[in-house]
């Protein structure tokens, strides 16, 4: 009796929070709909359009604020000038830079997302921004993109799962996220103009779910378009991505924000979607004209066609309803927090988010970790052992309050080891759309570092890329797949004076690993941010155990990469027009199907112990469209220290009407497990996420059959394998 009361009245206040969340809604667009009625058409107009590199105007007249932008979506950058690109020369606009998403994407951890939003969420509330230009969930197509570190990998599922609790996160603060760049933006190369081409299947199954999941499941407020074209339209104003997916299949109630510069058409901007428009008058880049912010395309040119007739009234009322509702939102919520500035708590989340999501890839003969009582010689080299990492890259660029380098994270965890360090390799300085050549000798620099190798113990080279142009920074892509600065050469001559060497590789890429059979150990640390040494130094020396996993695939050579086996069609273009002939098999599911050996996996990552699954199960052996698949499986740690390992769940379905992927990630569940301690784990897969994009009815299908769903701790080693019904 007392449980059904208490269902009973928990029914009644589920009722009641629903019911004040309706009035609260209803209050809001009430407010909305009088405000409206009291602005004039100019000051509608200018609404939707920016004042400064980073602002739209309010309306003073009536009280209405500002909105202020800011880059992220690892930090928040600096105050950038009114109407350049100069850097404000604040002394109050530091930050905590976070690792770069592609590490958060590889700690396989929604919650620490989570964790990771509400803190930058913080520091962007007490910076008094309104939208974080961020996050990215753009797929990782080809290792050669530059920008790929700062999206969340080459899986839509896995983008899904991270994104949602990011913009949760974010958005507690009264801070919109804002997720980009919507949509197919996979390339720097020609991304201003080039015009990709794809299948539905494609664009519905691959390129789609991550931005279907934050609009649907994160309720996220802003929606930033992309530069490129979709079959012969622009992102920011494409009739198809914004006014039938985005804001008519989707149901959006916010607000659609250009890149900088991506508005090229009034009318368009008008009919298809667009409220925000942002760097129109300049270049995107560098320069702009005086009063530039009167003559984009949704100010003077738009305010003519409606006082014309041309273009409904409703249509600019629409844009301002959904300005005014992301006010209500951000900074028009007296309820909102007042944030937090840069602080020991943010800097512990950069910390554990970057040592969760570094990867172990290779360790042999238990090479770490490193003992940090052993006196010893240990060479570090390597320009990137010092190399800033949080300066450049484009619109990622941060201030960090502090940087600590790989060098400074490994001299103050090894005390009792002799730190000897060479550079051994050098670039030019990070600076946006130009190479610089470096001013130092190479052959010098190599020479010093052979040196330096032979008295060592140990040595780890921490090479990779940076955040210069043509490596991992915005404005175009890699020129190569290998490591630049002659890091190859150096590292064979450094094998050849002391075997006992590990790379530490610090990118937001898959290279070429042409040495890889012949050193000792690799670990794959990406961008972490202000914390960068210190996670390093956690992980070499056993104070935390790696757990991270792969979130895309490394092939042995570029060829191997799907975009990279059709042609330049394919990658980058002619030009013009891109093709994705790979069509719905990217990443993984290219290398998987066509049976080509990557040479890590997708979701692989070494740990300091072992773990074995004893046994997996599902709840049923038959399911029908709309059940749930429970799925359970029993692991246990059979090593001698405490640990994390990421079950993985991909679904095949052996008999399909259409080609499909041999394996597609399906759920996935992080468990901690100490010494000889053994878990059940259990995950959930909604039967209605086996269906496939039907390009035929424009809609998903469920095929009747057997689907197998195998367990996994990458995508190329399967543990074990359930068969299930689906009628």
């Amino acid at each position: 009796m007392k449980k059904i009361l208490f269902t009973s009245l928990l029914f009644v206040l589920l009722g009641v929070s629903q019911l004040f969340a309706q009035v609260e809604t209803k209050s809001i667009d009430n407010k909305i709909e009088e405000i409206i009625k009291q602005l004039t058409l100019k000051e509608k107009v200018a609404m939707c359009h920016a004042q400064s590199k980073f602002s739209t105007p309010g309306v003073p007249r009536l009280g209405i604020p500002e909105i202020w932008m800011s880059d992220g979506p690892h930090g928040v950058r600096a105050e950038i000038a009114w109407d350049t690109w100069d850097h404000a020369g604040w002394t109050n606009d530091s930050c905590t830079a976070f690792p770069a998403l592609t590490c958060l994407a590889a700690t396989f951890n929604p919650s620490l997302s989570y964790k990771y939003g509400k803190a930058i969420g913080e520091e962007a509330r007490y910076r008094k921004k309104d939208i974080l230009l961020g996050p990215g969930v753009n797929i990782y197509r080809t290792p050669l993109n530059g920008r790929n570190f700062e999206y969340m990998g080459e899986d839509p599922y896995l983008a899904s799962k991270l994104v949602v609790p990011y913009i949760k996160g974010v958005q507690e603060n009264g801070v919109a996220a804002c997720v980009k760049h919507y949509a197919l933006n996979n390339q720097e190369h020609w991304r201003n103009h080039i015009n990709v081409e794809l299948s539905d299947r494609a664009l519905y199954e691959i390129y789609l779910p991550a931005f279907k999941a934050a609009v649907l499941e994160g309720e996220v407020w802003s929606i930033m378009g992309a530069y490129n074209k979709i079959r012969g339209q622009f992102c920011c104003h494409n009739e198809l991505m914004v006014n039938k997916i985005l804001k008519g299949d989707w149901a959006f109630d916010g607000v659609l924000v250009t890149d900088w510069g991506a508005t090229h058409d009034t009318k368009e901007a008008a009919l298809y979607g667009l409220d925000i428009e942002m760097g129109t008058g300049t270049d995107g880049l560098t320069t702009s004209s005086k009063n530039a912010y009167d003559n984009y395309f949704l100010a003077n040119p738009f305010l003519k066609m409606l006082k014309s007739g041309e273009i409904e009234m409703s249509v600019l009322d629409d844009k301002v309803r959904r300005i005014l509702r992301l006010m209500m939102r951000t900074t028009m919520d007296s309820t909102r927090s007042f944030g937090k500035m840069t602080n020991q708590q943010h800097f512990d989340v950069a910390r554990e988010v970057a040592a969760e999501g570094i990867v172990l890839l290779k360790n042999d003969k238990g090479f770490f970790p490193i003992d940090p009582a052993k006196k010893q010689t240990i060479a570090v080299i390597g320009e990137n052992a010092t190399r800033s990492m949080t300066v450049g890259g484009g619109s990622s660029e941060l201030k960090a309050k502090h940087e600590i380098s790989p060098l400074s994270g490994i001299q103050k965890r090894f005390k009792n080891a002799r730190i000897i360090h060479a550079m051994g390799y050098s670039s030019g300085a990070s600076v946006y759309g130009q190479v610089l050549p470096t001013k130092l000798n190479a052959d010098s620099l190599k020479r010093a570092a052979i040196e330096v190798a032979a008295e060592a113990d140990i040595v780890l080279f921490v090479g990779g890329l940076n955040k210069s142009h043509h490596q991992d920074c915005e404005g175009d892509d890699r020129k190569q797949f290998a490591l630049p600065f002659g890091q190859d050469d150096l590292l064979n001559e450094i094998l050849k004076v002391n075997k006992n060497t590990a790379v530490i590789m610090v990118s937001g890429n898959a290279v070429e690993m042409p040495w890889v059979s012949k050193v000792k150990a690799i670990v794959q640390t990406w961008y972490l941010g202000s914390e960068a040494g210190h996670a390093i130094a956690d992980i070499l020396s056993g104070d935390v155990n790696p757990s991270g996993k792969l979130p895309f695939s490394f092939p042995v050579k570029l060829e191997d990469n799907a975009a990279h086996s059709f042609g330049e069609i394919s990658y980058p273009g002619d030009g013009t027009n891109q093709e994705y002939k790979e069509d719905i098999l990217v990443g993984y599911r290219w290398h998987d199907t066509k049976n080509i050996k990557p040479l890590y996996a997708f979701g692989y990552g070494l740990s300091y112990t072992s773990f074995k699954v004893l046994s997996a199960k599902t709840d049923k052996s038959t399911y029908k469209k709309g059940d749930v698949i429970k799925v359970s499986c029993e692991i246990k740690n059979i090593g001698k220290s405490s640990g994390a390992e990421v079950i993985q769940v991909y679904a095949n379905d052996v008999e399909a009407s259409v080609l499909r992927p041999l394996k597609e990630l399906k759920a996935f569940n992080k468990v901690m497990l100490n010494p000889e301690e053994t878990k059940i784990v259990t995950m959930e897969i909604p039967v209605n996420e086996l269906a496939f994009f039907d390009d035929s009815m424009m809609d998903w299908k469920l095929e009747a059959g057997q689907f197998k769903l195998m367990l996994g701790v990458s995508s190329q080693e399967i543990k074990k394998t359930i068969v299930v019904e689906i009628e």
